[in-house]
């Protein structure tokens, strides 16, 4: 794992700490992190349909986290994935799983997505960053900096929950204080992004919008799927000209 010297400004303190304080909780299939574990092979599927395939391709996951998507997306055969993450402990648990795992096609940085563009623009085939614009102050801008590291005709891909009543009921009161899905205080609907938000931030950094995807969650048998419901959970996948 490689350290930039460089301090980013849009990342919001309160949050890379509560990310960090459950660091050692990223690889417990059952513990905090039990919803990416099981919408994970969802969005690798959609995200390799998409792509037509990831074999070979360069890839950066913005946000890894614990690096659950970076692996898996490695373990498809890109020719090399690149998680980023200012949460220092979770890249920490996220290079350990990855060398006990012998990905070689597979490092981390603490970096921000602004500094790396600035670093590496018009770099990778594929760009990932999902459950991670919620959470940052400025989410436009991470936006634009995806946009900046992909190469012309690559994919981009961002995930985040839409900002309405029925998300609120869902993601926050349900998952978060019904059910115990997710640690209270884990989202902030204020900071939820709407499907339109979103897509005119992709039109603003010159993304063309390709498709996109809802994600759907039974709470009674746990089971998790893909929709074109985007009311909660949603996906959606462009494409740099």
């Amino acid at each position: 794992m490689t350290t930039s010297s460089i301090t980013a400004s849009n990342a919001d303190a309160q949050e890379l700490q509560k990310f960090s304080n459950l660091a050692d909780k990223w690889w417990d299939p059952h513990g905090a992190f039990r919803p990416l574990h099981a919408i994970n092979p969802l969005r690798l599927e959609w995200i390799s349909q998409c792509c037509a395939s990831l074999a070979g391709k360069r890839i950066v996951d913005v946000g890894c986290g614990g690096g659950i998507l970076a692996e898996s997306m490695a373990r498809r055969g890109a020719q090399q994935v690149l998680g980023i993450d200012l949460a220092e402990k979770s890249l920490g648990v996220a290079t350990l799983h990855a060398l006990d795992g012998k990905l070689d096609n597979l490092r981390y940085e603490c970096i921000s997505a602004e500094n790396l563009a600035e670093r590496e623009p018009g770099s990778f085939d594929v760009v990932t960053c999902m459950e991670m614009l919620e959470h940052v102050p400025d989410p436009e801008s991470i936006v634009r900096a995806c946009a900046q590291m992909a190469k012309p005709g690559g994919w981009l891909f961002f995930s985040t929950i839409n900002r309405n009543a029925k998300s609120w009921l869902f993601a926050i009161v349900g998952a978060e204080y019904v059910l115990g899905i997710l640690p209270r205080g884990t989202h902030d609907h204020a900071k939820f992004i709407t499907p339109a938000e979103l897509a005119c931030w992709l039109r603003r950094a010159e993304l063309d919008l390709q498709a996109s995807k809802g994600l759907e969650h039974n709470p009674i048998t746990g089971r998790y799927w893909l929709s074109d419901n985007l009311d909660v959970n949603y996906m959606l996948a462009a494409r740099k000209p």
